[in-house]
């Protein structure tokens, strides 16, 4: 039971990783991953970044869901919750 919640939540913090990668690529505008952050942080916009490169953990917590991992979707929700609060604890600073 912990170890697949512990899988679930490594899952969520990857496909969130990639995620936010993916999104600072297409949004970049052609500038590296580190100056994108920057810029977005910057700018105020640094949450919502990260709340789009959340939109991965919807995909693995469904898959979780269908295969009938549930300790497994329980951790990528854990997750992006997780993540939730910390985009809104950025924007309140």
């Amino acid at each position: 039971m912990k170890k697949e919640l512990g899988i679930g939540i490594l899952v969520g913090l990857i496909a969130n990783a990639i995620g936010l990668f993916i999104a600072t690529t297409i949004l970049g505008n052609g500038d590296d991953f580190t100056t994108v952050v920057k810029a977005a942080y910057n700018e105020g916009f640094l949450g919502k970044l990260i709340s789009i490169g959340a939109i991965l953990n919807l995909i693995a917590f469904f898959i979780f869901i269908k295969k009938r991992q549930d300790y497994r979707a329980r951790g990528v929700l854990l997750i992006t919750v997780f993540i939730a609060v910390f985009t809104f604890v950025i924007k309140l600073f």
